[in-house]
């Protein structure tokens, strides 16, 4: 077994093992702290694993697979089950674990005060997660992939309803399980579009165009789904109600990335299909410029920062679907860091004022000021300021999309990068900047170095993530130059303006939003999009249901029980008939006999 594998192997199980061992005993997950320590123990093994076969592709190494038969049909393999250790999962590894490891180590200062059984039950959920992640992301195949997909919905439903007693928590959990699984069945249905073609569920198989077409625009319904693109985002921001570093897990390198890296991962396919890289650029740039606007009037911090990953995704998406496999990946990667980055240093102030409501905040940078200058810089990197890591990612994306549709998809992504800067100017002047607004806000401190430790590494890796670009585009042997042409330049100046607009407007105290900004919350208020499947659901998919209901049970039901009740009378019927006396059968026989005679005589 080489190296690589090993590596692999040592990534995939560490965290399976930590969750199977808390899930055999439970005495050490009703204790609580041993569950936290079994579960980062397990990622620190996993990411350490995932650094060492980052640096083996970086310096050389080549690409391995391990796999063995999983499904047979007589002598033939239908499908395997294994690892792939190349660069885009060793890379995409080092992202997931990484992430995964300080939002657990955060966790341990924001969950501190849940009782043990809930503490335990809460890193045991993390471990199963990570698990899940690196199965999808290690999968030699889109069988096994599909297979990690699955649980990463499964465990990702436990996290956000964590608090599974409070109605809006389970209700926020069954509705992200229901949109992504209903999303779900385009991969499922798109797998054996692939297999009925090629006989197998390899990433890189050639097909017809219109099968090219039909599975790549099956495959992308999934990603719409579990990517949360317009119009199956709306389980997203509901997904707030789970603990805050959960919103960060969830949000920056893992679930919702899935579907991005669904697509990285099978871009072999995607590259057959120009009608479905169209659809994706379309949809990508679409959901960037519409969840933006509805990020510029959200008041809880979190939503804000939801409404903002449904954007950013949307730029990966729109790269994607220009042909350029390296902008959106490089953009999933740093948008890992300082989404994570945000997340945390919100969880913090939400820690410190007890409300996630942004005008409930205020002077949080003088009393928190790691706080403060970690969400900064998190913002800084989201708004593709020159010189941070989200900078030089957006930079891909827009060269991949200028010329692309009558320059429509780069328009939008230039109007999206000024109104990211806006709303994220928002949030740091009001919630940091700003007086305080109250109590909470004026006793607001600093927490301990368990919750400041990972915003140092998320800030570090925020700010310096572009140093990184060419080593990332020579792992995946894409051709890299910094052009600082027309869309950066334009998206950077851009966004400084969308920032001191954001100051003009909130600054000095100033909170009334203009005439606009209240047209724009109150379209957001009205939920049309939500209304509009509560439509569906209550009045078309209900009724149609209850009269599929009444069918199958008075008509189909009906029938059948019919057909068993008429065979038992009949067989009540014949019973006398049946004597057991031999001469009787004899006569039957005789009779029988002479009457197939006479009928054969007949014709």
């Amino acid at each position: 077994m080489t190296r690589p594998i090993v590596l692999a192997l040592v990534g995939l199980f560490a965290p399976a093992a930590a969750a199977l061992l808390l899930a055999v005993a439970p005495a050490l997950r009703r204790r609580g702290t041993p569950a936290a320590a079994l579960t980062i123990l397990g990622s620190v093994a996993s990411f350490g694993a995932a650094l060492l076969l980052l640096a083996d592709r970086l310096h050389g190494g080549p690409a391995a697979l391990a796999t063995v038969p999983w499904l047979r049909s007589g002598d033939s393999v239908i499908a395997e089950i294994g690892v792939c250790a190349d660069g885009v999962s060793a890379s995409m590894l080092v992202v997931v674990t990484l992430v995964a490891l300080c939002v657990q180590v955060f966790s341990l200062g924001y969950m501190h005060d849940e009782q043990p059984p809930s503490f335990g039950r809460y890193f045991t959920y993390h471990a199963l997660f990570l698990f899940s992640m690196n199965v999808l992301v290690l999968a030699p195949n889109l069988l096994q992939l599909f297979g990690g997909w699955e649980l990463v919905g499964v465990t990702s439903y436990l996290l956000i309803g964590f608090y599974f007693r409070k109605p809006s928590a389970a209700r926020a959990a069954v509705k992200a399980f229901w949109v992504t699984k209903f999303a779900d069945m385009g991969l499922l249905f798109g797998l054996f579009v692939l297999f009925a073609a090629t006989g197998s569920f390899r990433w890189d198989a050639h097909l017809a165009p219109a099968v090219a077409t039909a599975v790549t625009l099956l495959f992308f319904l999934a990603v719409v789904g579990k990517s949360a693109q317009f119009p199956l985002h709306v389980w997203l921001p509901d997904a707030m109600e789970g603990p805050t570093p959960v919103s960060a897990l969830l949000h920056a390198a893992t679930m919702v990335a899935a579907g991005v890296f669904l697509i990285v991962r099978a871009n072999p396919l995607f590259e057959q299909s120009e009608t479905t890289r169209n659809v994706m650029l379309i949809v990508g740039a679409g959901t960037a410029l519409f969840a933006a606007c509805l990020a510029l009037v959200q008041s809880d911090i979190k939503k804000v920062l939801a409404y903002s990953t449904c954007s950013q995704l949307g730029y990966m998406v729109a790269a994607l679907g220009a042909g350029s496999m390296m902008g959106g990946f490089f953009h999933l990667t740093t948008h890992a860091f300082f989404k994570a980055l945000l997340f945390l240093a919100a969880g913090s102030a939400i820690h410190a004022v007890h409300s996630n409501e942004i005008d409930d905040m205020g002077g949080l940078a003088k009393r928190m000021p790691w706080t403060g200058a970690a969400f900064v810089i998190g913002a800084l990197a989201l708004a593709g300021i020159p010189g941070f890591s989200g900078f030089f990612s957006k930079d891909l994306v827009l060269e991949a999309v200028e010329h692309r549709l009558g320059h429509v998809p780069w328009i939008a992504l230039l109007g999206t990068a000024f109104l990211t800067a806006f709303y994220m100017g928002r949030v740091v002047v009001v919630a940091f900047f700003g007086a305080p607004s109250g109590e909470k806000a004026a006793h607001a401190h600093e927490a301990g170095w368990s919750m400041r430790g990972p915003l140092v590494v998320l800030a570090a890796l925020s700010l310096l993530g572009g140093a990184f670009t060419a080593p990332f585009a020579r792992l995946h042997g894409e051709p890299y130059a910094l052009h600082l042409g027309v869309g950066p330049v334009l998206a950077a100046a851009l966004a400084l303006g969308g920032f001191a607009l954001a100051y003009r407007v909130y600054g000095a105290d100033r909170r009334a939003a203009p005439a606009v900004l209240e047209g724009l919350s109150k379209v957001a208020r009205s939920r049309a999009v939500n209304r509009f499947y509560e439509f569906g659901f209550h009045r078309v998919a209900l009724v149609v249901s209850s009269g599929l209901a009444w069918t199958d049970r008075y008509l189909v039901d009906g029938l059948i029980n019919m057909i068993g009740y008429e065979t038992l009378e009949g067989g009540r019927r014949a019973r006398p008939l049946q004597t057991g006396l031999a001469p009787d059968y004899v006569l039957a026989v005789v009779l029988g006999v002479v009457g197939l005679a006479a009928w054969a005589v007949a014709q």
